[in-house]
C-alpha cells in the first residue's frame, strides 16, 4: 500500500528562496562544462603538487635510513 503524502500548499507553490529556471543555450552549457573541468583540473594539480612534496620528503627520509 503506497504511503500518502499530506497535502502541503507550500510544496506546490514556488517558494521565494528558489531561483527561476532559465533555459540555457547549448553554447552556455558547453562553456559552463569547460569552466567546471578547468576548476577540477586546477584542484587536481594542487593535490598532485602536495603528493609530490610528500613523496620528496619520504625519499629524503629513505636516503637517511640507507645512509645509516
Amino acid at each position: 500500500m503506497p504511503i500518502q503524502k499530506p497535502n502541503d500548499p507550500k510544496a506546490t507553490s514556488a517558494s521565494p528562496e528558489r531561483k527561476a529556471w532559465k533555459k540555457k543555450t547549448p553554447v552556455q552549457i558547453v562553456l559552463e562544462q569547460a569552466d567546471k573541468l578547468r576548476d577540477e583540473i586546477a584542484e587536481m594539480d594542487e593535490e598532485l603538487k602536495a603528493k609530490r612534496r610528500q613523496l620528496q620528503k619520504f625519499e629524503e627520509a629513505k636516503k637517511l635510513f640507507e645512509a645509516s
